[in-house]
Order: C-alpha cells, then sequence, then structure tokens
C-alpha cells in the first residue's frame, strides 16, 4: 500500500456565518490556538482558513470562512460569500454561528436559507451566551428553522466541551485526507500587492483564495493542500509584510505575526519580487524573514507579463544581496507561465532541504578545503579542520570538529558554510554549521 493510501481521513467542519459574530474566535477555542486573527473590526477573515482539531483523540478539519453579508455588494464580500458556499459544500457538518445577543438579523436570514438549501448537517451556534443566565437568549435563534441552538461563549469557553463533544459524534470519521508527514510546506511570502494570492490560484486552477487590487486583502495564513503526482503540497498564502515594524498596527501586525509563524512552519518559503518594480529593500527584508526560520527560499519574480526585464539583468542582483544564493523563476500568475517550472523548483528544493551527504563525502571534501585556504590563526594557533558529518535534515546541518572553536572566525565560517553549499548543490538552502572540539 502507498503512503498516499494510508494517509489517515478526516472529518470536515465549516463555520459560517455574518459578519462579527465570533466565528474566528470560536476557531481558536476548538483548536486550541491562536491561528485565526481576532479583532474587534468586523470582517477581519476573508479567506477559507483551515485547522486541524483534536477531541477525544478524533481529528477533524476545521474550515473558518469569511463573514457572509450577501446585501453588501462589493466584489471583495461577494468573493467572501463565494469562499463560503464552497466551505459549506466540501464540509461534512457546518457550524452556523451566531450572536445571540444582537438577535437575529436579515444577515442571518440570509445565510439560514443558505444552509437549508445546501441540505447539510448544521448545527446552530447561540454565541456570546457569556453567562449561564443569559441562555434564554438563544431561544429566539428556533425561527431560523435550523433545529435547537447550542449556547456558548467563544471568548469564555463555556459550552465549548459540550460542542466538541457533539461534533466529533456527529462526524463520520472518514473525510479529506490528513496532511502526510512527508508533505512539502511552502510558505507564499512578500511585501503587500506583489501577487501572492494570484500565484496560489494560478497553482491551484481555481480561485481558492480571495485576489483583490486592494494591498492587504488577505490577513490570516492559510493552508491549502495541493496534490501533483505522488507529491503532496501544503500551500500557505499570507499577509503581505512590511519593512518598517512603526507602519504596521492593529490587524495588520498580528497578520504580520502570523506570516512569520507560516514561515517558521514551512519548509520551503517563495519569496515574490514584483518584476515590475525591481529588487527593493522590502524584498530583501522579506527573504531575511525567510532565512531566520530556516526556509529554503525560491525567489519568485511574479507579473512576468508586465514587464520587459530579463532574467540576465536579475540574477546578479539577487546573487549579491540574498545570502543563502537562492535559484530563481519567473511567472505570470495571469497565464500561468511558469508554474510548472516553479513546481518542479519547489520539489528539487525540497529534496535538498530534507537530504543528507554521506559522511566520507563531507570529510573528503573537508580534506580539500583544508589545502583551498589558509585557516585563521591566533597568538601562533591555527585553526585546524579534523572530520564532520551531518547531524540534522530539514534543513540540513552539520558538525564539523576543530581543535580550537575559538580559532574560528565570522569570514571563515561563512566562507566554508558557502563552499559547503556550493560543493552539493544547496543553492537557497539554509545550511547551519556547528564548529565544535574534537
Amino acid at each position: 500500500m502507498s503512503d498516499t493510501e494510508q494517509e489517515p481521513l478526516l472529518g470536515t467542519v465549516a463555520i459560517v456565518g455574518f459578519p462579527n459574530v465570533g466565528k474566528s474566535t470560536l476557531v481558536n477555542r476548538l483548536t486550541g490556538s491562536r491561528a485565526a486573527v481576532v479583532h474587534e473590526t468586523s470582517g477581519v477573515t476573508r479567506d477559507r482558513k483551515e485547522l486541524v482539531a483534536e477531541w477525544n483523540g478524533q481529528r477533524f478539519l476545521l474550515v473558518d470562512t469569511g463573514g457572509v453579508d450577501i446585501a453588501d455588494p462589493s466584489p471583495l464580500t461577494r468573493s467572501i460569500a463565494v469562499q463560503a458556499r464552497e466551505a459549506i459544500a466540501e464540509a461534512d457538518l457546518v457550524l452556523f454561528v451566531v450572536d445571540a445577543r444582537a438577535g437575529i438579523t436579515p444577515g442571518d436570514e440570509e445565510v439560514a436559507d443558505i444552509l437549508r438549501r445546501a441540505r447539510k448537517p448544521v448545527f446552530l451556534i447561540a454565541n456570546k451566551i457569556d453567562d449561564p443566565a443569559q441562555e434564554a437568549l438563544a431561544l429566539e435563534l428556533n425561527r431560523l428553522g435550523l433545529g435547537e441552538p447550542i449556547p456558548i461563549s467563544a471568548v469564555h469557553g463555556h459550552g465549548s466541551g459540550d460542542l466538541l463533544d457533539l461534533i466529533v459524534a456527529r462526524l463520520p470519521g472518514t473525510g479529506r485526507k490528513e496532511i502526510p508527514e512527508h508533505a512539502i510546506r511552502v510558505a507564499i511570502l512578500g511585501r503587500p500587492n506583489v501577487g501572492k494570492s494570484s500565484l496560489l490560484n494560478s497553482i491551484l486552477g481555481q480561485d481558492r483564495v480571495i485576489v483583490s487590487e486592494t494591498p492587504g486583502t488577505t490577513r490570516d495564513a492559510i493552508d491549502t493542500i495541493f496534490r501533483r503526482g505522488d507529491r503532496t503540497f501544503v500551500f500557505v498564502d499570507t499577509a503581505g509584510i512590511r519593512r518598517k515594524r512603526r507602519h504596521r498596527q492593529g490587524i495588520e501586525y498580528y497578520s504580520e505575526l502570523r506570516a512569520r509563524e507560516a514561515a517558521e512552519r514551512a519548509d520551503v518559503a517563495l519569496v515574490l519580487v514584483d518584476t515590475s518594480e525591481g529588487l527593493v529593500d522590502q524584498d530583501l527584508a522579506v527573504a531575511d524573514i525567510a532565512r531566520k526560520a530556516q526556509d529554503s527560499t525560491l525567489v519568485v519574480l511574479s507579473k512576468w507579463d508586465a514587464t520587459t526585464v530579463g532574467i540576465e539583468d536579475v540574477r546578479p542582483e539577487l546573487e549579491r544581496r540574498l545570502r543563502q544564493r537562492p535559484p530563481h523563476v519567473a511567472v505570470s500568475s495571469k497565464t500561468g507561465r511558469g508554474i510548472e517550472r516553479l513546481l518542479d523548483g519547489i520539489e528539487s528544493l525540497f529534496d535538498k532541504h530534507t537530504a543528507r551527504v554521506p559522511t566520507a563525502e563531507l570529510n573528503r571534501f573537508l580534506a580539500e578545503l583544508r589545502e583551498r585556504r589558509q585557516a585563521p590563526s591566533r597568538n601562533g594557533k591555527r585553526l585546524n579542520l579534523l572530520y564532520g558529518a551531518q547531524v540534522s535534515a530539514r534543513p540540513p546541518r552539520f558538525r564539523l570538529s576543530v581543535n580550537d572553536p575559538g580559532l574560528v572566525t565570522r569570514d571563515y565560517g561563512y566562507w566554508v558554510e558557502n563552499q559547503i553549499r556550493d560543493h552539493f548543490g544547496l543553492e537557497g538552502v539554509p545550511v547551519t554549521i556547528d564548529f565544535v572540539p574534537r
């Protein structure tokens, strides 16, 4: 049986409702995390966001969606409604969240109508019942015709355990395949409005995330599973990252924290550069986030259809300014040009990210390095590279034994790192070297 056939299956639960009724707070409560951005401004969640929750040993997929306000004519709001409908269609169970203190609104009635026509199992959640004495407020929600409302307080956790009991009892226990351990986790990083969501939609071949001309449309880090042949990818679209911390506040600040956390969970980071504007300081700051998160980095030259710049014009600047010397690929999300090369590049980079260098081969190369450059010395004592081994992968980490680690200079350490990177084809891969006494 193949690895794919052995992957466990997860039931899927979609959370829907009118804007600002507490859906993301409920997601965080049910998953025991702070993965969804929660803020007092309505409409913070815009895309579908998937998280794995576990209760009493049973795991299931929780899908957070943007607030559905069908009466709002704006294109962005209409896109949110489409995303919510698709989440409902894919779900085994739907949690319809209503603000019990506000009572039934016209928007709640519209969402209820969508759910009745979808013919999916629904739990009606009467949220914001922060005091058991307020549970009578939930009774009004019976008018929606979706069964007995379940009173909870997502903020305080009242009723959340009972709700989780109901969820795991109702789920079929099977559904979408769980993400396998060998999946390639890819974070899509970049400054605002460089085309991150458009790139993800082009890869998926469908409008899975909302694309808008307005910078900052994506606020959460959204996990999206994609399969190509026998490889599984988990793409994470993230909020745009600004270089100056003083330019970030409120929602934007927390969204960037999610982007940084997404980079830390990833194996490969795609650093998007808008080729119509060229490589700017903000792009370097984004690449540095990927480097510090120990991601292997692939530079994606986006909006290639809208520029006359050639690859050869860009390559020297990338090699000069980016420490990991990452490979690069030019793409156009509009035409699909370069997408297959991009996926090939991700797979190749991941294989290097997880590869191991045989100890004998590494030590033969260290012997070459001893002949190639004179090692630093101090007070008549010279550094001696004795032997080494790779101690871990994903990403690669090497331990090199020397006669005295105090003799290793910053310049020499970088030189050894780059020599190993060049010799073993690890361009774009973070290489960590520990110089230790024998």
